[in-house]
């Protein structure tokens, strides 16, 4: 009975085991825009940019700060979802740059400030310059267009109440993309049952 007992132990922990690793590798997340609510085929988020030259304040934004001089407002407005939990925004903040064969990165500081007495969130970077690079000969090729981005991730809850707001640099570009699940939580449970 011992032996039984121990072996339906062992069965039991493996098949826990084996559930854990199939759970984890099996889950399903898009990062495509899923389809407007308005059911047309277009892109979820709103995109504006304002520099301190053309800089117009709306109701939505007015309380955030005038972008300085250098600097460029970026404003996403997200549209209203019913299952907004099920939904992120992915946000990579760069230059498009001609680059040769090397591998090329950008440094820039990302950090999330406070607009003072209303407690909304916005984002800053204040300057992006060049960063580490292979040193490959890269003998005849010609140089290619391509975004580089600095080393920050950013990843925001879907939240149509306010928009996303952000400070950069001239010259920079802010792309994002949305992130929705498609599948169901799994569970674990405990081996030693």
């Amino acid at each position: 009975m011992t032996l039984l007992t121990n072996s339906s132990k062992l069965f039991s922990r493996s098949l826990v085991a084996t559930s854990l690793v199939f759970c984890a590798f099996s889950f399903d997340v898009n990062a495509t825009s899923p389809a407007h609510p308005s059911g047309m085929n277009q892109n979820m988020l709103t995109a504006q940019m304002y520099s301190s030259n053309n800089y117009v304040s709306n109701n939505e934004t007015k309380m955030y700060p005038r972008p300085e001089s250098g600097q460029e407002q970026h404003i996403l407005t997200l549209p209203k979802l019913d299952n907004e939990a099920d939904y992120m925004v992915e946000i990579e903040i760069g230059q498009t740059q001609m680059v040769d064969c090397n591998k090329r990165g950008l440094i820039g500081e990302l950090k999330q400030l406070s607009v003072e007495g209303w407690g909304y969130n916005y984002y800053q970077v204040d300057k992006i310059v060049d960063g580490p690079s292979t040193m490959m000969a890269c003998f005849d090729q010609a140089k290619t267009e391509k975004f580089l981005k600095i080393n920050a991730d950013l990843l925001l809850k879907y939240d149509s109440r306010l928009p996303k707001v952000f400070y950069l640099p001239e010259n920079s570009e802010l792309r994002y993309r949305i992130w929705k699940v498609d599948s169901d939580y799994g569970y674990s449970t405990h081996a030693n049952k």
